[in-house]
């Protein structure tokens, strides 16, 4: 599995087209996340939608849309390329914000000041939830049922559930100082693992499905 892995990730052909799909999605993501901290509550939640929406809409390829739909044909190569893509995507906006919008450099750091008082094992059960809920919304999505997206995206955020892309941005756009404590990398992995195993509840709990 690991030279499975290590191959798969290791090929040109993901790096031509997996990443840069991988990259827009992170800045579709990230557009969610700016609107989020401008407008915040309930509108900001929803609003958010429409980063979620257009990365479906576009067949973008985003961690928490594919994590959940990772079969057993060496695909992990290709899910650690879109992990890797969306965080370039996020960085790469959340530099053009912390230059262009300032303003959004508060609400994105109370944001991760908040995960690192839950620390890494909070973190991970809420990204859980967060990860169920995104493998659901999109599987609606791709038999064309566009409701449960709208609805998923705003439950997450009003549910305070972890997002790992989403916070990439926000993790990224704080002050530097903050972002290098020792303690947010814990932190992110562990959400990273959560959103995982929430992409994966369902068919974890009902392989009949898998």
């Amino acid at each position: 599995m690991l030279s499975a892995f290590l191959y798969n990730f290791a090929t040109m052909e993901h790096l031509r087209t997996t990443f840069p799909l991988a990259i827009l999605a992170g800045i579709c993501i990230s557009i969610g996340c700016v609107v989020n901290l401008r407008v915040g509550g309930v509108a900001g939640a929803v609003l958010f939608a429409f980063g979620l929406t257009t990365v479906v809409y576009y067949g973008l390829k985003l961690y928490t849309g594919t994590a959940g739909f990772i079969r057993r044909h060496g695909d992990w190569g290709m899910l650690a390329w879109v992990l890797a893509g969306n965080i370039v995507g996020c960085w790469l906006f959340a530099l053009l914000i912390g230059y262009a919008q300032p303003d959004c450099i508060a609400p994105a750091s109370a944001i991760l000041d908040g995960r690192i008082s839950k620390g890494p094992l909070a973190c991970f059960l809420l990204a859980i939830g967060c990860g169920f809920i995104m493998t659901t919304a999109v599987e609606f999505a791709r038999k064309g049922k566009m409701l449960p997206l709208l609805l998923g995206v705003p439950v997450f955020i009003l549910c305070g559930f972890a997002h790992s892309i989403a916070d990439a941005f926000y993790f990224l756009v704080s002050p530097t100082s903050q972002l290098l404590q020792p303690m947010v990398l814990a932190i992110y992995v562990s959400e990273v693992l959560g959103n995982f195993v929430g992409c994966n509840l369902y068919r974890w709990v009902a392989p009949q499905q898998d």
